[in-house]
């Protein structure tokens, strides 16, 4: 006993010293990780600043851009009411968007995947349909969601649906055929039934293919709000961009451009995050 005991203070102590060293080694690599996209950011920013600092130039240097548009980003919660509000409104208004669309994706591109996965018929009569749907752009839906739906509002979140909504299906579809025939016969064996399959069998087996799909989805989801909220209006980064485009406000365009790619990466990097919390390990 009393040897299991030191070996259990042994372990005990470890830990801490296992904890800091981890965290030296993250804090050591942490220059490595950050220096070479700072090098790369001012070289293209000093590129940005030559090419276009230069008298003549249809557009305007990284100076100009932050002096025209200091105000944006000084303060990007005004409200003045209607379209006239601070970036932070813009932004969070296609984000709800986005938040609604990819949602619905998610939990019906899920369920397809795993029907078509799973079942052999219905991957014969669903998939072809998928393939020439998945085709089309999203903008092309555009016209009938707004005649479908006949307000702005629905009709964006339905073109992120119906955008986001493909690679969904065909990598939960490949996830969940790629689960290896020795996993099917071990729930065959300990008779699980449908619930027990999916939680213990199929979703740990198939969930980088479902979180590869995930990410790509909320990418395509990102861009298609943009795109939509151009021609619908209201309130939304894309109606922003716009509508600063018809004022020649090219300086907020660009801004609004590092915008939505910084929360396109941010998006991106938190569905990651989340598929690595359930298959504990990277996706």
């Amino acid at each position: 006993m009393t040897g299991t005991l030191g070996e259990a203070d042994v372990k005990a102590a470890r830990r801490p010293l296992l904890t800091q060293f981890r965290l030296l080694e993250k804090v050591r690599k942490f220059p490595a990780l950050v220096i070479p996209p700072l090098i790369t950011l001012a070289a293209l920013l000093l590129l940005w600043q030559i090419l276009c600092g230069q008298g003549g130039s249809s557009l305007p240097p990284p100076t100009k851009m932050l002096k025209d548009t200091w105000e944006l980003i000084r303060d990007p919660f005004f409200n003045n009411g209607g379209t006239d509000v601070g970036l932070f409104w813009q932004i969070l208004a296609s984000l709800k968007r986005v938040g609604i669309g990819f949602s619905l994706a998610a939990v019906s591109g899920i369920a397809l995947g795993v029907l078509i996965g799973q079942s052999s018929f219905a991957h014969r009569g669903l998939d072809p349909i998928f393939q020439i749907l998945r085709t089309v752009p999203p903008l092309a839906w555009l016209p009938i969601s707004l005649a479908a739906f006949k307000d702005s509002g629905p009709s964006a979140i339905f073109v992120i649906y119906i955008t986001a909504i493909w690679p969904i299906i065909l990598n939960t579809a490949v996830g969940v055929r790629q689960i290896p025939q020795d996993y099917r016969n071990i729930a065959r064996v300990l008779r699980l039934n449908g619930f027990e399959y999916f939680f213990k069998i199929m979703l740990p087996a198939s969930v980088p293919y479902m979180f590869t799909g995930l990410r790509i989805g909320v990418g395509l989801s990102w861009l298609a709000i943009v795109a939509a909220e151009m021609l619908v209006g209201g309130v939304g980064i894309g109606f922003f961009i716009w509508d600063a485009w018809n004022s020649s406000l090219l300086s907020e365009i660009i801004l609004a451009l590092i915008y939505v790619g910084i929360i396109g990466f941010l998006l991106d990097r938190a569905i990651g995050f989340a598929g690595r919390l359930i298959a504990g390990r990277p996706i």
